[in-house]
């Protein structure tokens, strides 16, 4: 999923508030002018790169983002792009996943605090006892997760590419970590022996079959889950993919109703590229996501303060499994 940058700073806020007035309040978006013109002002001035993950609101990814996407993708276009300063206006652990990729580029993370409850939910101790257990299973390592976690695993995997990358190494089981319900899509996926870690995410996590059920009966919506999402939920799902895939599905099929089962944003992002389709809620909002603000952003472009830094010794190790997905495709 990718939006450039919309706004039109010779006709303030008018191309902005065009795109945006059916997500986002007229009084919101005219609230925020003052801070995005500084912020298109600061990012001129120092040739900075605003990455933005798609849980980011429309505020951010519409209207100061040089780009939007999964934390794999921003990172690659990290790689692509010439600037110097990149800000990650995501979580800790994209913006580790930047820095790993563009060791030599400076990195800011607006949200210093901004964690993951799933990266959050194992360590590299966890993994080597995991790997003690089975140390004939590979241990592919879920891009959401630390750069110390995944130095400890032999591949990255995310979202979008998990299954491709377990049949693609040769073995007849794998381990999967942390997202237990990841780990479960890829078994139900191929015909490997998955062995899973416990964790999950506590946005995805919230969603429950029986009101996917009635949602679908009340709205004949279309429904599309995140593979994060317990199984049963995904059962009820029309489609299970990543942000990308969802945004791919929704482009090219363009139902007149859909609910995705996903953080909020995702909906009023793919909204603002997809106006002609009506996006049910219930969503569940990330309070990590939601950290990062338009004033916040501006803070770190402003002050250049603490960069991302990552131990030289783990950033080596923890480069080898991200190099390794990308070389599988």
């Amino acid at each position: 999923m990718v939006m450039m940058t919309a706004y039109d700073s010779g006709s303030p806020g008018r191309t902005l508030a065009a795109r945006l007035s059916h997500v986002v309040p007229a009084a919101e978006i005219e609230l925020g002018l003052p801070l995005i013109e500084r912020i298109l002002e600061l990012k001129a001035r120092l040739g900075a790169v605003v990455l933005a993950h798609n849980y980011q609101v429309p505020l951010i990814t519409a209207a100061v983002a040089d780009y939007t996407g999964d934390s794999l993708a921003m990172a690659q276009f990290a790689v692509r792009c010439d600037a110097d300063t990149i800000v990650v206006c995501g979580v800790r652990f994209m913006a580790e996943t930047v820095k790993l990729l563009c060791p030599g580029k400076r990195v800011l993370l607006p949200a210093q605090e901004a964690g993951c409850s799933l990266a959050d939910s194992i360590t590299p101790e966890d993994v080597r006892r995991v790997r003690e257990s089975c140390p004939d299973a590979p241990v592919i390592a879920y891009v959401n997760t630390s750069a110390a976690v995944k130095a400890e695993a032999d591949i990255c995997c995310t979202s979008g590419n998990a299954v491709r990358i377990a049949q693609s190494l040769g073995s007849e089981r794998v381990i999967i970590l942390p997202d237990r319900h990841l780990a479960e899509f890829v078994a139900r996926s191929s015909d490997l022996e998955v062995i899973a870690w416990s964790g999950e995410c506590e946005v995805h996590t919230r969603f429950s079959a029986a009101d996917i059920r009635g949602f679908r009966v009340s709205s004949g919506a279309t429904v599309l889950a995140h593979p994060e999402c317990p199984a049963a939920v995904q059962a009820e799902a029309d489609f299970v993919g990543s942000t990308a895939a969802m945004a791919d599905y929704l482009t090219r099929r363009r139902p007149e109703r859909a609910l995705l089962l996903t953080e909020c944003a995702m909906a009023d992002n793919v909204a603002v590229q997809c106006p002609d389709i009506t996006f049910l809620r219930p969503c569940n909002l990330c309070r990590h996501m939601k950290a990062t603000t338009l004033e916040r952003l501006c803070e770190a472009l402003t002050r250049l303060g603490e960069q991302i830094r990552i131990d030289p010794a783990i950033a080596e190790r923890a480069r080898r499994p991200i190099e390794r997905m990308l070389s599988v495709g």
